[in-house]
């Protein structure tokens, strides 16, 4: 990482950019292995899995004996965290139901709100450098708690062609029987529409790389709906007077350690304690198995010394970032002015690795600077509202003369008809 010290906010656009494949190319590419899988179905998704995953499938699903045999290779300590995590989620997403709300907006016009389920859902699980069995929580346990019927479950195969234990293990603790031996774009083509061996889903959720990202957007065009533009992962952590360098470097490191393509920002008031971050992020690295893997993003991530709380505030809402660390003595005030953010962690000793495993809240967040305008998931990304509305014979005395206006200014002359005829017989 490289320190700024205090560059005014003209610079901040260059040097907050993300590290992004050059987009064209990547749309192009995409777009063409989507159309693949969307004409020839399981053939091209066995030779797409051959290519990328250096895998050769028998079969695309996996079996229950397969997720039975998986399951009971987790060891129990393990199993107990897993479910420590889930009864929070649980908890916290359960929290989220919404009643119906029914009102008579005027005297004989009822109008109400329902909340109905999406029936297909698509669960995609990253696992290209590590698996994320706990994204499996993050998206099935909201899904299940929503009332989804169909749950459908793609994540990469390892090198053996199996999937990993544990995602299998939490699949079944939720219930999840729909499991196949995909990966990146592919497995949300095979989602979207559908083939052979994978059934098509109303809504796809999940995090991924730019590619999977890419692919749920291109995919959303065509009917498909997706949870929200979710790829490489970020945080922001700004470090306060009295912040540690050490607990500072440590969060760093749990992002810039997902993948090249990450990015980790430092805004700190102190270039001292910039510095020492700096130092610590060295130690730290040392003893990291993913080492190398979070130099490279640690190349694309800067460290930036501001003046004061206006600015820094001004920075982070600018940015949006999807996880904000706000290590301060003072961070619930602070927090206040936050407009911008997907997931917003606490003074120093909340850690960005509670919420990406068991404190309750979602891990998967808007990047990008899609904080802006998107929430993180939640229970109503599983739901659609449904709209009711009963008119009584005297609420359409009431209404009717002003839609009859409204639709002649407008000249829609059949919307006037259809109120006109039924006042006719009252």
């Amino acid at each position: 990482m490289q320190i700024y010290n205090q560059p005014p906010p003209s610079q901040w656009p260059a040097l907050l950019k993300r590290p992004l494949i050059n987009a064209p190319d990547l749309e192009a590419t995409v777009g063409q292995l989507l159309q693949d899988v969307a004409q020839r179905g399981d053939t091209a998704l066995r030779e797409l899995t051959l290519r990328f995953d250096k895998v050769q499938l028998d079969a695309l699903a996996v079996s229950s004996e397969e997720i039975t045999e998986g399951a009971r290779q987790v060891e129990p300590e393990l199993q107990a965290a897993i479910q420590l995590a889930h009864d929070n989620i649980a908890r916290f997403h359960e929290a989220q139901r919404q009643e119906s709300i029914r009102i008579q907006t005027m005297p004989g016009v009822a109008c109400w709100q329902k909340s109905v389920a999406i029936e297909k859902v698509g669960l995609y699980i990253p696992g290209g450098t590590a698996p994320l069995f706990s994204t499996v929580l993050m998206v099935g346990v909201p899904a299940r708690i929503a009332g989804c019927q169909e749950l459908v479950l793609c994540t990469p195969p390892q090198a053996d062609g199996s999937i990993n234990p544990v995602i299998l293990y939490t699949a079944q603790l939720l219930g999840i029987d729909k499991i196949y031996k995909l990966g990146g774009a592919q497995a949300v083509a095979a989602m979207a529409y559908g083939t052979e061996t994978v059934p098509a889903v109303n809504k796809i959720f999940g995090p991924g790389n730019q590619y999977v990202t890419t692919a749920k957007q291109i995919v959303s065009r065509g009917g498909v709906a997706i949870d929200m533009p979710a790829g490489p992962s970020e945080v922001l952590v700004l470090a306060g007077e009295n912040a540690n360098p050490d607990f500072i470097a440590a969060d760093l490191l749990s992002q810039a350690e997902h993948g090249v393509d990450s990015q980790v920002v430092l805004l700190a008031f102190s270039a001292a304690l910039a510095e020492q971050t700096l130092l610590a992020i060295e130690r730290q690295l040392e003893s990291l198995e993913r080492a190398e893997m979070a130099r490279v993003a640690l190349q694309n991530s800067p460290a930036i010394v501001v003046q004061d709380r206006a600015a820094a505030l001004h920075l982070i809402n600018e940015y949006g970032p999807e996880h904000l660390i706000l290590a301060m003595d003072d961070a619930e005030q602070f927090a206040e002015g936050i407009r911008n953010a997907g997931s917003v962690f606490l003074g120093h000793y909340t850690p960005e690795s509670v919420g990406d495993y068991a404190s309750g809240t979602n891990h998967v967040l808007p990047t990008n600077g899609y904080a802006k305008a998107y929430s993180g998931l939640n229970l109503d990304a599983f739901v659609k509202k449904i709209t009711f509305q009963q008119l009584s014979p005297q609420g359409l005395r009431n209404i009717g003369p002003a839609v009859e206006r409204m639709a002649e200014a407008e000249q829609l002359t059949a919307h006037r008809n259809a109120v006109s005829v039924r006042l006719k017989t009252l």
